[in-house]
C-alpha cells in the first residue's frame, strides 16, 4: 500500500487495518515480550468489583463488555470507533488505565471525571486522530487518578500486557472470552456473539485472542 493512497483513508481505518497488535505496557516493549503470570484469574466478577469505568451503548443491557483502555493508544481508539455500530447490543463499560505515558493517567482520570464521558472520548478521539494529543488534562482529578491506577494494576494482576483488553460473556454460549487487541466491527461482534450490523467491515483483527 502506497503512502499516497493511505493520505485518503480516515485515520481510524489506518489504525484498524495497519497497526498489528495491541499498545504495549511499557515504551520499547516488543511483541516477543513474554506474557506475565497472571495472579488474579479473569472474572467478570473481579472487574465488576474492583474496577471503575464510564459506560457507552444500552445501558440496562443484560450484555455487558468490559474494555481496558489508555488514552493514548491509537489501537484503543480504533476499537471505540468499532464498537460504536455494536452499542444498541450491548453495554460497553470502557476502563481506562495509565500504561504507555504520564499523559495516559490524566486523560483517563478526565474522562471519568467528565459530565460526558462518552462526548469527552469522542472529542478525545478526534484530537488524537488529528495528531494534536488527545484533551486537556482536568485541573481536579486526583481521585480519578487514583482510580485509573486502581484499574492499571488489576489490568497487570490479570496478566494481560497490552490495550486494548476486552472481557466479556459470550452472549451465544455464555462462556468467558478475552482479547487483546483491536477489532473490526465484524470481528468483535463475532467474538461477543453479537448480529454484526449490516455492510460492516469485516476484516480480520490485527490481535490474537488470548
Amino acid at each position: 500500500m502506497s503512502k499516497r493512497f493511505l493520505k485518503f483513508i480516515p485515520a481510524a481505518l489506518i489504525a484498524a487495518s495497519l497497526l498489528i497488535a495491541g499498545c504495549n505496557e511499557a515504551p520499547g516493549t516488543g511483541t516477543g515480550t513474554p506474557a506475565k503470570a497472571a495472579s488474579t484469574p479473569v472474572s467478570m466478577a473481579a472487574i465488576a468489583a474492583e474496577a471503575k469505568g464510564f459506560t457507552a451503548g444500552t445501558i440496562m443491557s443484560a450484555r455487558t463488555v468490559y474494555v481496558f483502555f489508555d488514552a493514548q493508544c491509537p489501537h484503543c481508539g480504533a476499537l471505540w470507533e468499532a464498537a460504536k455500530p455494536l452499542n444498541s447490543q450491548a453495554k460497553f463499560v470502557w476502563i481506562p488505565v495509565g500504561l504507555l505515558n504520564p499523559s495516559s493517567t490524566a486523560q483517563g482520570a478526565t474522562l471519568l471525571a467528565a459530565k460526558d464521558p462518552v462526548a469527552a472520548m469522542d472529542e478525545h478521539e478526534a484530537s488524537m486522530q488529528a495528531q494534536r494529543g488527545g484533551i486537556s488534562a482536568g485541573s481536579d482529578i486526583e481521585a480519578q487518578k487514583a482510580v485509573v491506577a486502581k484499574n492499571t494494576e488489576l489490568l497487570t494482576r490479570f496478566g494481560f500486557t497490552s490495550v486494548p483488553s476486552i472481557v466479556a460473556t459470550q452472549a451465544q454460549t455464555g462462556a468467558l472470552v478475552t482479547h487483546e487487541g483491536t477489532l473490526s466491527t465484524a470481528d468483535l461482534a463475532a467474538l461477543l456473539g453479537l448480529q454484526p450490523p449490516a455492510g460492516s467491515p469485516g476484516e480480520p483483527g490485527n490481535s490474537s485472542a488470548k
